[in-house]
């Protein structure tokens, strides 16, 4: 009876769920896993035979360690590209093979959110944002509706304050609403779509309204094929970051948006644990010239009710996660550049030829 074969090797590093680099003698690229793709935002084709340090500078301590293990925790890198990370990183050598190195990076923020205790955190984070949130939005129209009934109980013209009840009740009913938008949980309908008309719509409709006065630039790749998604929750995502990077720009100083698209090979996603990855090749940004989101919220920003506003709801990123996790997508945020500027990215899958 012939002996079955094993998993090949590079499909084994493929499937791992943690970001793998292979780095030879020589300190070049040899291999990285697609997990390292995503958390690096760059195809294992571009990295292969460049030099680490031209993709991932590494601090001294590390590359110092030669022939010996080194792991560092909540390790804070920056990228040749600008983009920063907080990583847990391990090296070492490959046995028998001297000079090879392994390295695995795990990002830090996703293993923390991955423990119970930070589950729990989470959670508590998220209802007590949701209680502060309600409580502040929903006081101040009962108080105006109470303060309006009062006055008609006292004998005043009720049409003009009638209106003021009216007014304020349907304000209480739209944020319920918007609220009520992440308990709807079917399946959302997609199909193949030319986002080029939809980013259109998105920057005339921005340009018309809550970013008049902004430049919006567009860097495009025409050949870009049809994507796998649903028009309305795609121009939803579309318009909430861009009037989520119209409001950080603020009233002075350069105010740009940039929206660009571009075809990204090697990019892939689990949908879920155990089911197979599906590539994402199809990538639309929102890039703005702000100064990004404060460092103490960054790893949480599409958490419900977290905000860096005073105003702020905590509702618009939590929303835009979840329309595009229903269409078998993702998307990141990310600071990158010199100088640096503030990255959505939406990746989406392509649509069948």
């Amino acid at each position: 009876m012939q002996a079955r074969r094993g998993p090949d090797p590079a499909d084994l590093l493929a499937a791992l769920p943690v970001a793998v680099m292979v780095v030879d003698p020589e300190t070049r690229i040899a291999q990285a896993n697609a997990e390292c793709e995503l958390l690096l935002n760059l195809s294992e084709r571009a990295m292969r035979g460049r030099a680490l340090g031209d993709v991932l500078p590494l601090p001294d301590e590390v590359d110092g360690q030669e022939g010996r293990a080194f792991a560092a925790f909540d390790l804070a890198l920056t990228t040749a590209r600008g983009q920063r990370l907080r990583v847990d990183l391990a090296a070492t050598e490959l046995l028998d093979q001297p000079g090879w190195r392994v390295i695995t990076l795990h990002n830090a923020a996703t293993s923390r959110r991955l423990g119970v205790s930070a589950d729990r955190a989470a959670a508590a984070r998220s209802a007590v944002g949701a209680a502060a949130m309600l409580a502040h939005e929903i006081k101040n129209p009962l108080s105006s509706i109470r303060g309006a009934a009062q006055l008609i109980a006292d004998g005043a013209e009720p049409a003009e304050l009638t209106r003021l009840v009216i007014d304020e009740v349907d304000r209480v009913t739209a944020l319920i609403d918007r609220m009520e938008d992440f308990t709807d949980t079917r399946p959302l309908a997609v199909e193949p779509l030319n986002i080029y008309p939809l980013l259109a719509h998105a920057r005339d409709a921005a340009s018309a309204g809550f970013a008049r006065g902004i430049t919006i630039e567009e860097r495009f790749d025409p050949s870009l094929p049809p994507a796998l998604a649903n028009r309305d929750a795609l121009l939803q995502v579309l318009l909430n970051l861009m009037k989520n990077a119209a409001t950080a720009l603020g009233p002075i100083g350069e105010r740009r948006i940039t929206l660009t698209t571009s075809f990204r090979l090697g990019m892939s996603v689990a949908p879920a644990p155990g089911r197979p990855r599906m590539p994402l090749p199809i990538e639309i940004c929102v890039i703005d010239s702000g100064p990004g989101a404060p460092e103490d919220i960054a790893e949480h920003l599409f958490d419900p009710f977290v905000s860096s506003r005073p105003e702020g709801k905590g509702l618009g990123l939590a929303l835009v996660d979840k329309l595009v996790r229903d269409m078998g997508g993702i998307v990141q945020y990310s600071r990158e550049g010199m100088p640096n500027e503030t990255v959505f990215r939406i990746l989406l899958q392509r649509a069948a030829d």
